[in-house]
């Protein structure tokens, strides 16, 4: 059994990141890190520190004189991230798929059975547990830097999850080809599932475009 220590930075990182990520904080509004502070009991200086993370994850803004902010979801923040992700990420799945232990495939396995639950019991986690799904059919490939900047692109991806399971029967088609690509990646069919993987994330841009395009519209 191992113990996972977090210093109280990496926890005040990991709540501020759920509120902004399950869409708990206002985005035209300064974070007033006073209050924050003395709601969470503590300094400044691990509030700072998280902060920090959060602006290189991409999900705070710093403006000068004005403070942070939670950064705004836009289409132009989708298109890049998505076409990024379209650059790595199938081929980062197709070389896990070859290396994969059984112990690897036990964790993605466990990781799909966790997104389809809270997919039915709590849909605030369901961009937490899609990272989790997706990162583990990445993280085979023992190549931390690759990892590293997947997981970033993840995270970011991670708020605009909600916003694209909105529309009735997406969340049943996002399952399908969740499983789908499990199957084919578990059975190293590296070919398969890297172009399953690039079907997926390029029909999540394409379904986020039209989302943005009927809001913009209306």
């Amino acid at each position: 059994m191992s113990i996972v220590v977090q210093t109280l930075s990496e926890q005040i990182y990991t709540l501020m990141r759920d509120r902004i990520i399950t869409g708990d904080m206002p985005v035209d509004t300064a974070i007033r890190q006073d209050a924050l502070a003395a709601e969470l009991g503590v300094s400044k200086i691990p509030l700072r520190e998280a902060f920090a993370r959060l602006e290189q994850d991409g999900l705070l803004l710093y403006i000068t004189n004005r403070g942070f902010f939670v950064r705004p979801l836009s289409a132009e923040e989708v298109e890049e991230v998505y076409d990024l992700r379209l650059k790595i990420e199938p081929d980062a799945v197709a070389l896990a798929s070859s290396m994969a232990t059984e112990a690897d495939k036990k964790a993605a396995y466990n990781a799909l059975m966790a997104l389809d639950e809270v997919m039915v019991s709590d849909k605030s986690k369901v961009g937490r547990k899609n990272r989790a799904y997706h990162m583990a059919l990445v993280k085979p490939i023992q190549r931390p830097i690759t990892i590293q900047v997947v997981e970033r692109l993840n995270i970011i991806s991670e708020r605009y999850v909600g916003k694209h399971l909105e529309p009735a029967g997406r969340d049943s088609r996002a399952h399908d080809e969740h499983t789908a690509m499990y199957e084919l990646w578990a059975s190293g069919k590296s070919k398969d599932v890297a172009d399953m993987m690039a079907q997926h994330i390029g029909q999540t841009l394409e379904d986020l475009r039209k989302q943005f395009e009927l809001e913009k519209a209306g």
